[in-house]
């Protein structure tokens, strides 16, 4: 029987008081960290319902977690947990949130987006540390732009701490795109996505498609953007989802029809978000009501996204509307 997660955490107060012996201690500890770090403990959080809830657990989660690897710097399993954590916290519960502040609160929404660039940079760099440690000199490589040096020994075991490290830094910069010195260093992190993509294309059901819709749409086109990549990505992010993710939708609303200011294709979008029943896919139901509230918000804001908010009367009859 799995263990949950309360009880876990009786096992590591047991283990830091009753086990002394610091051979004893660090097996217990890693039948922690393996416990806490399998391939079902993530669902506890991506499979709630209840954003609220998860948002107001996962900083004591993450915190848990980082102390685990420091006190055990070796495993990294604990450094993809706590990196990947972090990130996947900034976005959902701080950048998101912000997105949707009223203009009153412009304040806090400026606090937010930079806690939430704060802590894409603090997981990626967990991630680039665990990469370091597999491959001495990796990080070097990167900053002297050796991208194929540094990633060409790296395999398909890889691919989570490659995928989330790029998503961290990408994270950053979409946030703050006026960062000149994060912006010199974006050709590093599409690398890691390239090498994501090269070992594993399917990866988390699609997730790395979802991520060059948005890279490849939102990117101006000196820095690499491409409106029509974006669309192929969406294609097969959908294909391999089964179209039960509702971020492809999200993603190209968002990026390629605001940048082409088509109004119709971007409420379609959203309107097909939203129709995804976020019980389909169990594993990430979380995700779905998070993207789904977003699209409600967005549809209820067209006005800041469009110059001219009115359907043309084709579009509207070909639409019912």
């Amino acid at each position: 029987m799995k263990k949950s997660f309360f009880s876990i955490l009786l096992l590591i107060v047991l283990v830091l008081i009753f086990l002394p012996a610091c051979s004893i201690k660090k097996l217990a500890m890693n039948q922690v960290a393996n416990a806490l770090t399998d391939q079902t403990s993530g669902t506890v959080f991506s499979g709630d319902n209840d954003p609220e809830l998860v948002g107001d657990a996962l900083p004591f989660a993450i915190k848990l977690y980082e102390s685990l690897m420091v006190a055990n710097p070796s495993h990294l399993g604990l450094k993809l947990k706590t990196g990947s954590l972090y990130i996947m916290y900034a976005n959902a519960f701080l950048q998101t949130p912000a997105l949707m502040l009223p203009e009153s609160e412009f304040k806090m929404q400026e606090f937010n987006y930079k806690r939430a660039k704060n802590l894409y940079l603090r997981g990626r760099d967990i991630m680039l540390g665990a990469l370091e440690h597999k491959y001495p000199g990796f990080r070097q490589n990167l900053q002297k732009k050796m991208f194929a040096k540094a990633l060409t020994a790296t395999n398909k075991k890889d691919v989570p701490l490659l995928y989330w490290a790029g998503a961290g830094w990408l994270g950053a910069y979409a946030i703050d795109p006026f960062d000149m010195d994060l912006g010199m260093t974006m050709p590093a992190a599409a690398a890691l996505m390239d090498r994501v993509l090269e070992l594993e294309e399917n990866y988390a059901n699609g997730a790395i498609h979802e991520f060059y819709i948005l890279y490849y749409g939102s990117l101006p086109e000196y820095m690499g953007g491409n409106l029509q990549k974006a669309r192929n990505h969406f294609e097969k992010a959908i294909a391999i989802s089964a179209g039960k993710s509702s971020t492809p939708y999200i993603a190209l609303a968002t990026t390629v029809a605001v940048k082409e200011q088509n109004i119709s294709e971007f409420q379609s979008l959203l309107k097909q978000a939203l129709a995804i029943d976020p019980g389909i896919d169990p594993e990430n139901r979380l995700l779905n009501i998070l993207n789904q509230r977003k699209a409600l918000w967005l549809l209820e804001h067209v006005d800041d996204f469009f110059l001219e908010t009115e359907v043309p009367n084709s579009e509207n009859k070909e639409q019912g509307l």
